[in-house]
């Protein structure tokens, strides 16, 4: 049963929202972040050939180049200054959180509290910057050898010169989107690079509403496999929207206290535990990881001679690391079911849970506070951790999985749906979280009006 305090916030109406002004004017800052985070995808690099780039754009569609693009909102095939998007900075946070993790030194660093959190994230930027460096070079230098293998002159003067200045302006581009990110957290409406990552998915919808109708019409997708993916979409949305809403509550218990009438009360709470407490996490983890390694592969593998060994060996890779190659699912698959139980970890601690509880008094019924507390809590975390990696795992392998057996060029997926319906549910809830708290704050105000009247 939902407490008064869920079933006042089912409560609030939009009839309060014309009275928050504060939360108007951060829905009008997201907006505005979000249309510059879009104009910067239309800025090319300096001394790119925007004509003659979406030419050798048309010629080297498919596979990771897609998937990266997808992720960035276009920004690739565009060579903005945004190309790189905020990838980056989330394969650096992952080592850096692995590494916390790890190493003693990065995991005292991390209990240390806002301190420690903010070196934590000065180091996550460093890492970014120099993961940007790498893939902007290779990106510069691809680009150049796609370029000559072509025909089609997409850089304007090829060189050195070119390359510092692309690197440079990649590297500025990502920490600006970074920056962006940063000010929609404080002064807008949700995580910013989320929304930043959703803005850039919701971008390529008229391209996935393009490619069904144009093959439709052409005939290369039959009736059947547009009512299919038509009934997979609404599906994995509705799938989606139950198990990020679905919980597993623990019922907390706590001692007896006199009340004003003297009357001895037990009070109850609940403490929840989300059946997919990383989120989107562990899919964008797990893609960023992949994304690296098989971009810098394929930019680089373009200005190798492919008839040499190594050519021929970088060649082979991409092959098997395509979408839908078993491999690669497989790959994928193992990436998300381990941040699943990673980043969970990370989120959740038992044992600061379990010494809270003590230290408040309560407990859970049928199980002695402290270290039992603490092996219970692990264990169903454990085990409601496994349907969310297994939840995780289907929504993101099997549309992969169909997609490559149809045949269909569509990039739309599980791993996307899955980013815009939770950071669009997410979202949504801190509306009502603000609207809950000027609603709370109008009571407070009228309560003590009336004192004063009084």
């Amino acid at each position: 049963m939902a407490s008064s305090a869920d079933n006042f916030a089912s409560n609030i109406s939009l009839a309060n929202f014309s009275k928050a002004t504060e939360l108007k004017q951060r829905i009008w800052f997201t907006i505005g972040a979000l249309i510059v985070f879009r104009f910067l995808s239309f800025v090319p690099l300096p001394g790119i050939n925007a004509s003659a780039l979406e030419q050798l754009a048309d010629q080297t569609r498919g596979g990771v180049v897609d998937m990266f693009n997808m992720f960035t909102g276009g920004s690739l095939e565009r060579m903005s200054l945004i190309a790189l998007g905020v990838m980056p900075y989330i394969t650096a946070s992952i080592v850096v959180q692995m590494a916390s993790a790890l190493h003693p030194t990065l995991a005292a660093m991390k209990k240390e509290g806002t301190v420690g959190r903010q070196k934590l994230n000065q180091y996550t930027r460093y890492g970014t910057v120099f993961l940007c460096t790498i893939q902007g070079w290779f990106l510069a230098a691809g680009l150049e050898s796609f370029s000559s293998s072509s025909g089609i002159a997409a850089v304007v003067d090829p060189g050195y010169m070119f390359r510092v200045g692309a690197v440079i302006s990649l590297v500025g581009g990502t920490m600006f989107l970074l920056w962006l990110g940063e000010q929609i957290t404080s002064r807008g409406i949700g995580n910013g690079v989320s929304l930043i990552i959703m803005a850039g998915i919701v971008a390529q919808f008229p391209t996935f509403v393009s490619n069904m109708t144009s093959g439709y019409s052409e005939g290369s997708i039959s009736t059947v496999i547009l009512l299919g993916f038509i009934f997979m979409v609404v599906g994995l949305i509705l799938l989606i929207s139950f198990f990020e809403r679905a919980q597993r509550r623990l019922l907390v218990q706590y001692p007896k206290r006199a009340t004003q009438r003297g009357m001895m009360q037990a009070d109850r709470s609940h403490l929840p535990l989300k059946l997919n407490t990383a989120g989107v996490i562990p899919p964008i983890f797990a893609s960023s990881l992949l994304l690296l390694p098989l971009t810098i592969t394929q930019f680089a593998g373009n200005s190798l001679d492919t008839e040499s060994n190594t050519g021929g060996f970088i060649t082979t890779v991409l092959q098997y690391l395509q979408h839908g190659q078993p491999l690669y699912m497989t790959l994928y698959a193992v990436g998300i079911i381990f941040f699943c139980f990673f980043y969970t970890a990370v989120v959740f601690n038992p044992e600061e849970t379990a010494d809270n509880l003590k230290k408040n008094g309560g407990f859970i019924p049928g199980i002695r506070p402290g270290k039992r507390t603490e092996e219970y809590l692990d264990y169903v975390l454990t085990r409601i951790t496994v349907i969310g990696a297994i939840y995780l795992t289907f929504v993101c392998v099997v549309p992969e999985y169909m997609i490559a057996q149809t045949g269909v060029p569509l990039f739309l997926g599980g791993t996307s749906l899955l980013i815009v319906v939770n950071v669009t549910v997410d979202t949504i809830s801190q509306i009502q979280s603000h609207l809950l708290a000027h609603q709370y704050g109008d009571l407070i105000k009228k309560a003590k009006l009336k004192g004063r009247l009084r």
